[in-house]
Formats: structure tokens, sequence, C-alpha cells
């Protein structure tokens, strides 16, 4: 895919910024489970805060193409690291920038361009992941704010978010389409974030319940018309599953490099391993994956960037370049043998980060019934 000399550069001036500021904290990160805030500071000199949100706000501006090739750049360092400043600048901006109107772009925007303000997403909730129609959360209109009660599970960056775009029930007789977006600001009335949750993986990256108790959300919050909430979460998520794509990308480019460099040094029975044909094959296997999965990401990238939903081939690039992460993560380790279970080496790391990808913004499962959807459509 074609990228402007512009987002070459960015590209290449993050890939520094990751080795060498980055990278060299990532074990720091991995068992303290936080982001310095020296590291943040320096992303937000950066600009990373800004990547989607447009110029006239204070960000980069970047489209589709240009995030994706930036999340394939973060997707080769700490996963907790690439996952707050994505999160933030996917599916917790696009929603503002799409929906907001003028005032509420002048309001949030800037703040959040610069990484001052840190944003979130909020939909799943304890018994409502899959299926948003299941969301409880309710807004009841009063006057000149609404009322929101109820919770929310699973939240990126909740636990250093101030501002949340939150889905809630307007109108329940309406089903998904009585589903509204609203903009919570921390510290708002009847509103508070849980403790952050401890992970399997993704360390480093904030993941924190949210409750509602009467909380005061001024009518001036909601996020585009009433009922509209639903639709732009679905937009919002496709646009998010391709950059999963493309980050998971990333993440087997790094993998295969040092899988390569570890079988080209690394001396078996009196010779390199690289040259033991089953793990020639396994090699082999893991870069047809990285490729295949890197052709549909591009195919998803540039439908929706021609106008086109882009709701199938979005579908297809997220669980195919995660399943696809799967085999190579586990091959890398394979290849590393017992180095590559031990945590000296980063590789367990990268096997414990991956697993969330075939689970968050809608699992393999739920990505094979839209596939199927789709498919069995009649246009």
């Amino acid at each position: 895919m074609q990228l402007s000399n512009d987002v070459k550069r960015l590209c290449e001036e993050l890939r520094r910024f990751i080795q060498k500021e980055v990278d060299p904290r990532s074990r720091w990160i991995e068992e303290h489970d936080t982001i310095p805030e020296e590291l943040l500071r320096m992303a937000r000199e950066l600009g990373l805060f800004g990547l989607t949100i447009p110029e006239q706000y204070g960000g980069i501006g970047l489209d589709l193409a240009g995030k994706c090739a930036i999340e394939e750049e973060m997707g080769r360092t700490n996963y907790g690291f690439a996952t707050v400043i994505g999160n933030h600048t996917g599916i917790a901006t696009t929603g503002i920038v799409a929906l907001g109107s003028e005032a509420q772009k002048r309001k949030y925007l800037p703040r959040m361009a610069t990484g001052e303000w840190v944003g979130c997403f909020s939909l799943t909730e304890p018994q409502a992941g899959s299926n948003p129609a299941d969301i409880r959360t309710a807004a009841v209109r009063k006057g000149d704010r609404y009322v929101l009660d109820g919770e929310k599970a699973f939240v990126t960056n909740g636990g250093i978010a101030q501002v949340f775009t939150v889905m809630a029930v307007t109108d329940k007789a309406r089903g998904i389409k009585g589903i509204s977006a609203f903009i919570i600001e921390r510290g708002f009335k009847g509103f508070s974030v849980g403790r952050n949750e401890l992970k399997m993986g993704m360390h480093g990256c904030t993941t924190a319940p949210l409750a509602f108790n009467d909380c005061e959300v001024p009518a001036d919050n909601l996020l585009g018309p009433e009922g509209m909430g639903y639709v732009q979460a679905m937009k919002t998520l496709t646009m998010g599953r391709v950059t999963i794509a493309a980050r998971s990308c990333g993440m087997m480019d790094k993998l295969i490099e040092r899988s390569v460099d570890y079988m080209k040094t690394r001396t078996q029975g009196g010779k390199k391993i690289a040259e033991h044909q089953g793990l020639q094959w396994m090699l082999a296997d893991m870069g047809v994956a990285r490729d295949a999965s890197r052709l549909l990401t591009e195919r998803a990238i540039e439908a929706i960037l021609r106008g086109e939903r882009g709701t199938l081939e979005a579908s297809a690039a997220k669980l195919f370049a995660t399943e696809s992460l799967a085999k190579v993560v586990d091959c890398a380790v394979q290849i590393h043998g017992g180095m590559g279970y031990m945590r000296e080496a980063g590789i367990e790391t990268v096997y414990r980060d991956a697993r969330i990808t075939r689970i968050y913004e809608g699992s393999s499962e739920i990505q094979r019934n839209i596939i199927a959807s789709q498919l069995l459509r009649d246009d």
C-alpha cells in the first residue's frame, strides 16, 4: 500500500523512538503493570496522542491507512504501551471526530490531541459483550441533563482516562436503535471508576469497570442524535478491527525477525538450527501467515477508504490476522525451545499479549458470524 512521505517519516521516527525509549523500558512495564510517566510525556511530545485527530483541533489527522501503518510499528514493541496509544487514537477518538458537534470537538479534541486528556470507549457490560443489544445501562432525559444508571466492564484505558465515550439505552422499546452515545468526564456526579483489573497480558494498560449511579450528564454531551450510538459503535469497531489486524502484522514481523536471528546463531547437533528442514518449514508457514494477514488488512483499508462499509473485509482481516498471530507466536516459542519459555527472551510475553486479540473488539467467533451473515446477505 502506498503511503505518503509524511507517514513514512512518522513511521521511521516512531521506530527510532520505540528502539531508544520504549523497548528498554518494556521489562519494567511488564513487571510493574504501569507505563512510566516519562514515557507518556515523550509520547505526547512526539504527537502520538493526536494521530487521528484533525489538524484544526491540534492533531496529525491520519487516515485509516496512516493509522494502520503506525499500528504495525506499534506491534513491534510493548503491547501495553501500544494499546494505550492505539485505544486512545482509535475507538476512543473516532466517535467524537465523526459525530461530535463543533462545540464538543473544540472542547475535547485539542486536549485529547496533546494527551492531556486520555480517552476510552465503553460498550461492554458484565452481561453484554458480544451482543450489544443486551446493554442495560440506561440514560433518562430530565430537563437539560441525562441521568445514567448501570455498569460497564473491561474498559481499556479506564484507569487513566479523563474522557469516556459511553453507550447507554435511551429507548428500550427500539432495541439497538434505542442505544445512544454520551461523552462522560471523570468527576461527573454519580460516576466512578473501579480498580485496575489484573490481566494475563497487556500489562501497563489499565482495564477497569465503570459505575453509573444517578450520574448526571449535560444534554449537550449527547454524542450525535439519540439512537445513533449502536450505529456509530459498529462503525468504530469496524475500523478498530482493521487496526488490530495491522498491529498483529507488526507483532508477527518482530517474531519472525527474532526467530530468524535465533535460528542463524543457535547450534544443535553440530550445525545451526536454521539448517534443520523441520524448522525451515515452520518459519515458512510463519511468513506466509504474516503476508496473507497483511494482504487482507490492506484489502479492508482500501474498502473503507473507498467509502464502503468494509464490514466483511474488516472481520476477515481481524479473524485471519489474530488467528495467524496465535500460530506464529506459538511457532516462535517452539523455535526458541526452552529459552522461548523463559521471560528473559521476551517471547512468552508476546505469547500472553497475543491472546487478547482473539477476544476483544469482537471475538473470533463473532467475526465468523459477521462474515457468514455478509456472505449470505441478499443484495
